[in-house]
C-alpha cells in the first residue's frame, strides 16, 4: 500500500464507528479493524499514564451520572480501559473488574450492569470479543502459512516443534533453505497485522532480527497488506497474501 492511501485511511479511524463510515467508502473492514486496533493500542501506551492520573475525576464524573462511555468518549480512550480505571478508584480489584466484563451478570447491579455491556460491546479492541477476533486472525493467518508452505511439498518445524530448543522460534523454521524472489530463506513469520514502519520496527527488534542471527535470512507474511516503502532490514524479506500464489523452490 502506498503511504499516502495509508496516511489517508490512518488519520481518519478514531473511533469504532468511523470503521463503518470507510467500510461504506470501499475500504476492507478487516483492514479497517486491524489499523483500527494498531492506532488504539499505540495511543494506549502514550497516554496510559495520564489517563490514569484522572481516575479520581472521572470517578466523580460517573458518581455525578455520567456513563462509563461517555466518560470514555470524553477523554478518547478505550472504553473498558476507562472503566477499569474508575472501578479500581472505587475500590475494586483488577481481578473483580474483569469477572463483570467476562459475565456482566455477576455485577452488583442492573444498571451497572447495563453500563458494562455497554462498553464491551463499544470497545472493539480490549472486549472478549475483540481478544476473540484478534486470537481468530492469528489463527487464520498461520493457516493460510501453513497451507502455502504444505502446497509445495516444504518440510518445516512449527513454533509448538521447536518451542524451548531456541530462546527465539518463528512460526515456520524450514528444514532447508528455501528460493525467495532469488534469495535463500530459512524460516518464515506470521503476522495477521498490517505492516506499517511502527509495526514493522517492534516486529523486528522483537523476533525478526534475533531470528536471522540464529537461523538467517528470513520472510515475515504481513496478511493485511505492508507499506511499499517500509524501511526494510537486512535479511528480512517482506510480503503478503498475494505469496499465495508464488511458488518457491527448495
Amino acid at each position: 500500500m502506498r503511504y499516502q492511501d495509508y496516511k489517508a485511511i490512518y488519520s481518519e479511524l478514531n473511533t469504532s464507528k468511523d470503521i463503518d463510515r470507510l467500510e461504506k467508502k470501499g475500504y476492507d473492514r478487516e483492514l479497517l479493524i486491524t489499523l483500527f486496533t494498531q492506532k488504539t493500542t499505540r495511543e494506549v501506551k502514550k497516554r496510559f499514564h495520564v489517563v490514569k492520573q484522572n481516575t479520581g475525576r472521572m470517578l466523580r464524573d460517573w458518581k455525578m451520572g455520567r456513563t462509563l462511555l461517555e466518560i470514555a468518549e470524553r477523554w478518547r480512550f478505550p472504553p473498558i480501559l476507562t472503566a477499569m480505571f474508575i472501578f479500581m478508584e472505587d475500590g475494586a480489584s483488577r481481578k473483580e473488574f474483569w469477572g463483570y466484563i467476562r459475565d456482566p451478570e455477576t455485577a452488583f447491579n442492573k444498571e451497572v450492569r447495563d453500563e458494562i455491556m455497554e462498553v464491551r460491546k463499544a470497545d472493539l479492541v480490549y472486549s472478549p470479543e475483540g481478544d476473540e477476533r484478534q486470537k481468530q486472525r492469528g489463527i487464520w493467518g498461520e493457516s493460510l502459512l501453513h497451507e502455502w508452505l504444505d502446497g509445495q511439498g516444504i518440510v518445516y518445524k512449527t513454533e509448538d516443534d521447536i518451542r524451548g530448543t531456541h530462546e527465539k522460534t518463528p512460526d515456520a523454521l524450514l528444514n532447508e533453505p528455501m528460493m525467495y524472489d532469488g534469495n535463500k530463506i530459512y524460516w518464515v513469520e506470521s503476522k495477521a497485522s498490517f505492516g506499517d514502519n511502527t509495526e514493522f520496527r517492534f516486529n523486528s527488534k522483537k523476533q525478526l532480527i534475533p531470528y536471522t542471527k540464529l537461523f538467517g535470512p528470513g520472510l515475515v507474511i504481513y496478511w493485511m497488506g505492508y507499506l511499499d516503502d517500509l524501511e526494510k532490514q537486512d535479511g528480512i524479506h517482506v510480503d503478503d497474501i498475494s505469496v499465495m500464489n508464488k511458488i518457491c523452490p527448495i
